[in-house]
């Protein structure tokens, strides 16, 4: 979250950050001590993850979407940020480093080598950023999260995405985020993707559904048209 954008959610907030103006100053960093004190964080001031995820979900909680959308910047809502910087974790190679983030939301499917963890990356990516909403009922289930929030009738950056895998009528499935797309195939951020967190292209056509957090703002934009990539499309995310 940039200074500006800190400064402005503090006021909607009650906070006095003083002139927005960019400038983490001695009164930004009062007011953000101030509401980090009184939401049960670490009076650091600093604004780290759980501290951005905080003031997102204040603003969401007080009704304030125009705010929440200046913290949404071009790379995608707070759980797509999220997930972008794991972006290259292999599930062999970075193995530790990629259980210890899977696990940092208080839980976790198991060990990914073993497992299939798509949606434990996409549950680890909104626990984390967005605290308190709720998620499907074993969220490692890829197809649960057809579940989740709120439908979208359109994708949008970093909606969740959810795609049938071997059979359409059957149980397996695969999860991710939404990136854009090309004539043929959606960009998609996600775990378990060439054994890694990688954005790959899925047909369109294994699509099942868009689902959107219900305690954050509905996007504003739509669909992102991408030139098709020279990557092949991929067929079984492992």
């Amino acid at each position: 979250m940039d200074t500006t954008a800190l400064q402005r959610a503090l006021a909607a907030l009650g906070r006095n950050p003083g002139p927005i103006d960019g400038k983490f100053g001695a009164l930004t960093r009062k007011a953000l001590v101030a509401f980090q004190a009184n939401n049960g964080l670490k009076a650091d001031g600093i604004a780290g993850p759980k501290t951005t995820a905080a003031i997102r979900q204040a603003l969401v909680d007080l009704g304030k979407p125009p705010v929440t959308n200046l913290l949404t910047d071009r790379l995608g809502p707070p759980w797509h940020q999220e997930l972008l910087r794991r972006k290259g974790l292999h599930e062999i190679r970075d193995r530790s480093s990629l259980m210890a983030w899977l696990r940092s939301d208080g839980k976790t499917l198991g060990d990914p080598a073993k497992l299939p963890w798509c949606g434990d990356a996409i549950e680890t990516a909104i626990a984390l950023t967005l605290p308190t909403e709720p998620l499907p009922s074993n969220p490692y289930l890829a197809r649960n999260w057809l579940k989740f929030g709120v439908p979208l009738g359109r994708p949008a950056l970093g909606a969740v995405i959810v795609f049938w895998r071997g059979s359409k009528t059957g149980t397996s499935g695969h999860v991710g985020l939404y990136v854009g797309e090309d004539p043929e195939a959606y960009h998609v951020l996600g775990g378990n993707q060439s054994n890694a967190i990688t954005i790959a292209r899925l047909d369109k056509a294994r699509a099942l559904g868009f689902r959107w957090p219900a305690k954050f703002p509905l996007p504003n934009g739509g669909p992102v048209h991408l030139a098709k990539s020279g990557a092949a499309l991929s067929t079984n995310e492992a």
